[in-house]
């Protein structure tokens, strides 16, 4: 590339990835967003007006030591592709256990870099994730009273940051609160050197609207790693005024068929689902029990579709309320349980791509991966918006016919009409 990225992101999942991309699209930044560490000739074309490159892994649940390995491959990568600076993106809900995954990585992408500081911000306040004392909250609610306490593999049960991120790395944590981000970038410039100096290492930061991420990136700008949500990403493109190439949210068309595949089983999935259901869209639902039982559910789906797609989008779930979920993880596994719906999704992915399907809507980070990586997608072309933290792109270097317009949803965003409206950004 002629042109040099000047961004280099690394996301622990999916749609996170696809979420930090479509933010640096929205703030003027031409984004791409490669599906794993790219293998050279293997990674498809990229264009030589990127800014930055987000490289999307699977790690947010896989045991730590894989984490930190897959972190810092794909940092190698980045770096060799001229990134400037770089960016550790993880779930606004802070998704993580006392064993990580978070702090590992955090910590051995500092150590590769060789820098002693950074920050850990997962706000983003347009959908209701903020950040107050050190403390994480989800709309009016602590983290530890949300949803996310039920979370089947990362239950969140403590919205104090700085206490839950120090239970995963052996630097120290500290705090810049909320009146030192309203004061400004260069009240913020001096407050971290004052934690420097008292021997602090990674400071969670304060944050409770868009003006606050507009501040912490002014600040940051010096800084070779951030950790964050995608929020924080709002603030950096300022940053490189003058130096990016344009046209951001640019997305070539699509032809085809459409369809929403839903995994996740997040409260507001739920109600996509139930909404979509409700304005007429048809569904067949992938039951776990049934998959363990041996039934053909791919087979049955794909045949349920095929003579439905001339006329609209199907919809094909396996999203569940939590008393079932609950009922099937007793009596099957919860890895057994999600490894099952994931192959089957995938599955019918493919199969819906061969009865000619082009343009996905899909619900769920774990899911999200599963269809992306049945498909072969190497890597997307990051467009428009549809809602906060969730833009439309398309398959890197496919030709016209082959290419695949996909939404990667996060279980938790999107209006309760997303599956429905998505698909207007398209005409």
């Amino acid at each position: 590339m002629s042109h040099k990225p000047l961004l280099g992101c690394i996301a622990d999942d999916f749609t996170g990835a696809t979420d930090l991309a479509g933010m640096l699209v929205k703030a003027g930044m031409r984004t791409v967003q490669m599906i794993g560490v790219p293998i050279d000739g293997q990674q498809g074309p990229i264009a030589e007006d990127v800014d930055a490159i987000v490289i999307a892994l699977k790690s947010r649940t896989i045991p730590a030591a894989e984490a930190v390995n897959a972190s810092l491959a794909a940092l190698a990568w980045l770096t060799d592709a001229g990134c400037k600076q770089f960016y550790f993106k993880y779930c606004s809900t802070f998704d993580s256990t006392d064993r990580g995954n978070i702090g590992p990585v955090a910590d051995a992408l500092m150590t590769a870099i060789g820098t002693r500081f950074t920050i850990a911000c997962p706000a983003f306040p347009e959908n209701g994730r903020t950040i107050f004392k050190g403390h994480l909250f989800v709309g009016d609610l602590l983290l530890s009273d949300s949803g996310m306490r039920h979370h089947p593999l990362t239950p969140m049960t403590d919205a104090n940051l700085v206490r839950v991120l120090q239970r995963q790395t052996h630097r120290k944590v500290g705090l810049i609160p909320h009146d030192v981000v309203s004061a400004g970038p260069n009240a913020m410039r001096r407050k971290m050197a004052a934690l420097q100096a008292e021997g602090i290492e990674i400071a969670v930061v304060d944050a409770i609207d868009n003006q606050a991420l507009m501040t912490i990136g002014a600040a940051c700008a010096d800084l070779p790693l951030l950790t964050a949500g995608s929020g924080v990403a709002l603030g950096l493109p300022q940053n490189f005024t003058g130096l990016t190439t344009g046209g951001a949210d640019r997305l070539p068309a699509t032809r085809g068929m459409r369809a929403v595949i839903s995994g996740s089983c997040s409260s507001a999935t739920q109600e996509q689902v139930a909404v979509a259901i409700a304005s007429g869209m048809p569904a067949f639902t992938v039951d776990p029990l049934r998959l363990a039982a041996g039934d053909k559910l791919v087979e049955q789906a794909l045949a349920w579709a095929e003579p439905l797609l001339a006329r609209g989008p199907v919809l094909v779930t396996a999203t569940a309320a939590p008393d079932q979920v609950k009922r099937i993880q007793d009596a099957i596994g919860t890895e057994r349980a999600g490894q099952l719906v994931e192959q089957a999704l995938a599955e019918i992915a493919r199969g819906l791509v061969a009865a000619g399907v082009r343009q996905f809507v899909v619900a769920g980070g774990e899911t999200s991966g599963a269809v992306v990586s049945a498909l072969g997608v190497s890597g997307l072309v990051i467009g428009p918006q549809i809602d906060p933290g969730v833009p439309w792109t398309a398959s890197l270097g496919s030709d016209d016919d082959a290419r695949l317009a996909l939404a990667l949803k996060s279980g938790n965003f999107g209006s309760k009409d997303f599956f429905t409206k998505a698909w207007d950004l398209l005409q």
